[in-house]
């Protein structure tokens, strides 16, 4: 961990010093493990870390086109007018070397192709591709893509151009082509709807599984039994051993050859190879696969199987073989809930009901704290809900849909009735989950905290989880405040604070005051559905930011890179008042005119423009915004043009002044004119834009326009989300990439890169 959260990782050469430096210490000085075991760590990742960069796709060939053979990985998830997977290019001489055997994920947008039937997993292609190396927004709350993409050593983001072109090499073969085979065959064997969770629960599929379903597992912290398990592992590795068991009791002279412990063990270990291999080798799979050969070894070794040294050796051989799983949120839940419950619950009790009711009790308050920092949420229902979800999905549901897959496997088609019947256990459990989910108990979003936070919470949960007779153990409660009700360092009265969310191509601001909190557009979505910016981005991040409630949103204009979101943004915050230009055919409640103002916590806010009976004409009637506090001004613009800036020089020159401007029309060469500039005066000139946009926003000659006028700029593109403070010491300007930086961060190294250039 300390070797990956450094701002940069370790050069290759310090990586090579630490390792040879640690595995020296252990073979010559071994009392001195502990130091050389903290060295060896640090060498092994800085040297994981900076292989995978090294595979990611250089600055040189971004957004090229080339011809590449390979196979698909994984299943392929197919969507209207689009499919999307993973391609393990070959490693061939006509190939180029940045590319070769490298993991590409590949999206195909064609509506006319049946993508459901033209890609298939195991299938080999030839395809030409367009190349752009990975690449993410930076918000609070939000998705960490590049972190992802360096942890799955992903070299590149690859859309295939012209795919009538696209040749088939070789049909679908492989691990992967029968579980898309054999998933296909349970959606049509089962009927039922729930054949989607069947789907997930036998084979690690859960594309079939919308945001609706997610967000209802969520909401009742069920996410952990529906994709494939550790505990599913283990189901299948204990039958195993119990089958060797029983043939080894069966045929005594078995025993001659190998006793039957070590036969069990090594059945066990088999059975949850083969059941990881069905998975699709997910990581929670490989971690119990890691502590079951681990167990294995002990009993081959004729070693007494001690269960905390068993996870132990499976987190070392874990580590040693990917340090970069510790990137993973699935690393922690799964380790420090198996350390929980080998803590508190080490020895096996005589009344099952008390002990499964006492590890529901040890994996709530253990893995909460974990729960809250990395996915920023607690279910109350949660606890009720796995109460009746484990021993049911577990032990009736899971094996169902396993026998079923197992039958099927021998016989094509006789696991079909079992299949149905998993299905209708599932379905006598689940409106009890839906009623749980829509009960006040279901998900309570907790807004982002920090380390220090993250630690005095789990020093609580283990002295909560103490033994009855310790002493002051209610007073461990007080150890979690600074995690579940952290600091939201709201402005004081007078001052003004705005988040510009990183969005990609579009916009999305939030405006608070001491009590109240303001959108000022909703950020973009595509037509098709592809991408939600509202969904995926601006709520997420309000979360995170402790917004519980809007007073109002206010769109700039009904463009879809300004109002996409919307839809998504007043499902999660109902009740706040909309206000859009008049025609902009949103349904707002108010209309954005010129005159209008108000007062909050003592800043004032005005609108410049629309003018009254102005007519739409998208862009140009824009909602321009003045916002002053307390010592700075901020001037929000929309997409306005030159034309509406020479209006608003005409009229209102004095109100364009401003401390803070949010460049007009993401810095369009259409806009930003020297006029407008110098009336603004502004100290930071803010944009936020796409990386690589197809519209070269901002334009170079729009960019030199503000700095020579004296104004900082600051784009999302290149600096994640903004956080700007208005007060009385004047404006400040806080970028996520710079105060939080990664050694990850693309932007970092594609500068590095251009100055090694």
């Amino acid at each position: 961990m300390a070797a990956l959260w450094l701002p940069r990782f370790p050069p290759v050469w310090a990586g090579w010093a630490a390792v040879l430096a640690g595995a020296g210490l252990l073979l010559v000085v071994p009392r001195l493990r502990l130091p050389a075991s903290v060295l060896l760590g640090l060498g092994l990742a800085g040297l994981h870390a900076q292989h995978a960069l090294s595979l990611q796709l250089p600055p040189t060939l971004e957004r090229t086109t080339a011809s590449v053979t390979g196979r698909i990985a994984g299943l392929p998830i197919h969507e209207a007018g689009r499919t999307r997977f993973e391609f393990r290019v070959d490693d061939a001489p006509a190939t180029p070397p940045a590319l070769r055997g490298r993991l590409l994920r590949v999206s195909l947008r064609d509506a006319a192709l049946d993508a459901r039937t033209g890609y298939r997993a195991g299938q080999r292609w030839q395809l030409d591709l367009r190349l752009r190396a990975p690449r993410g927004l930076r918000n609070p709350g939000g998705f960490d893509g590049e972190r992802s993409a360096l942890a799955r050593r992903l070299a590149a983001n690859g859309h295939v151009v012209a795919p009538e072109r696209a040749l088939m090499l070789s049909p679908a073969t492989g691990i992967d082509a029968w579980r898309e085979t054999v998933s296909a065959r349970i959606g049509e064997g089962v009927e039922a709807p729930s054949s989607r969770f069947v789907r997930a629960l036998a084979l690690g599929d859960t594309r079939g599984l919308d945001d609706e379903d997610w967000a209802l597992l969520r909401a009742v912290g069920l996410t952990h039994l529906v994709a494939i398990s550790g505990f599913h592992v283990g189901l299948v590795a204990g039958f195993a051993a119990l089958l060797a068991q029983g043939l080894w009791w069966c045929v005594p002279v078995l025993g001659r050859r190998l006793p039957r412990p070590v036969a069990a063990a090594l059945a066990g270990m088999v059975g949850a190879c083969l059941y990881a291999a069905v998975a699709g080798f997910a990581l929670p799979t490989v971690r119990t696969v890691l502590m079951i050969a681990a167990v294995a070894a002990m009993r081959v070794g004729r070693r007494r199987v001690d269960m905390p040294g068993a996870l132990a050796v499976a987190a070392l051989v874990m580590l040693l073989v990917d340090p970069l799983s510790v990137l993973s949120a699935g690393f922690w839940l799964s380790f420090m809930g198996v350390a929980w419950l080998l803590w508190c619950l080490p020895d096996p009790e005589r009344r099952p009901l008390r002990a499964f009711l006492s590890a529901q009790a040890v994996a709530t308050l253990g893995l909460l704290p974990l729960s809250v920092a990395l996915f920023g949420q607690a279910s109350l229902a949660g606890p009720v809900a796995n109460l009746v979800a484990v021993p049911w999905w577990s032990l009736v549901v899971v094996p169902l849909a396993l026998a079923g897959t197992a039958l099927d496997s021998l016989v094509a088609g006789a696991g079909t009735w079992l299949w149905r019947l998993s299905a209708f256990c599932f379905d006598l459990a689940w409106p009890l989950f839906e009623r749980l989910g829509g009960s006040p108990l279901a998900v309570r979003w907790i807004p982002e905290s920090d380390l220090p936070a993250l630690l005095l919470a789990l020093l609580g949960a283990f002295w909560l989880l103490l033994p009855r007779a310790v002493p002051g153990r209610a007073l461990a409660l007080l150890l979690w405040l600074p995690l579940l009700w952290p600091s939201r360092q709201l402005p004081g009265y007078g001052e003004a604070e705005l988040q510009v969310l990183d969005v990609g191509q579009g916009m999305a601001v939030l405006v608070r005051t001491a009590s109240h909190q303001m959108l000022y557009d909703a950020g973009p979505a595509s037509r098709d559905g592809e991408y939600d910016g509202g969904a995926r981005v601006v709520v997420p991040a309000l979360r995170a930011l402790g917004v519980r409630r809007l007073d109002r949103i206010m769109l700039s204009h009904a463009d879809r890179d300004h109002a996409g979101g919307l839809q998504a943004v007043v499902e999660a915050f109902p009740g706040a008042r909309l206000v859009a230009p008049e025609g902009a055919g949103v349904g707002a409640q108010q209309s954005c005119i010129a005159g209008d103002r108000w007062q909050w916590d003592g800043v004032r806010f005005e609108v410049l423009h629309p003018t009254p009976y102005f007519p739409y004409l998208r862009n140009e009637s824009s909602c321009v915004l003045r916002i002053e506090a307390t010592g700075a001004t901020a001037l929000f613009t929309g997409d306005i043009s030159e034309v509406v800036e020479m209006r608003l020089l005409n009229r209102r020159r004095a109100d364009l002044r401003a401390d803070v401007v949010l460049v007009p029309h993401h810095g369009s060469g259409s806009s930003s004119s020297a006029a407008f500039v110098a009336a603004a005066g502004a100290r930071h000139a803010l944009v936020s834009s796409g990386h690589g946009n197809r519209f070269g926003h901002p334009r170079p000659a729009v960019v030199s326009r503000w700095r020579e006028a004296g104004a900082e700029v600051h784009d999302t593109a290149r600096a994640g989300s903004l956080a700007v403070r208005l007060g009385r010491g004047g404006a400040r300007v806080e970028s996520r990439r710079l105060t939080q930086p990664r050694g990850w961060d693309a932007e970092s190294r594609g500068r590095a890169a251009s100055k090694a250039r």
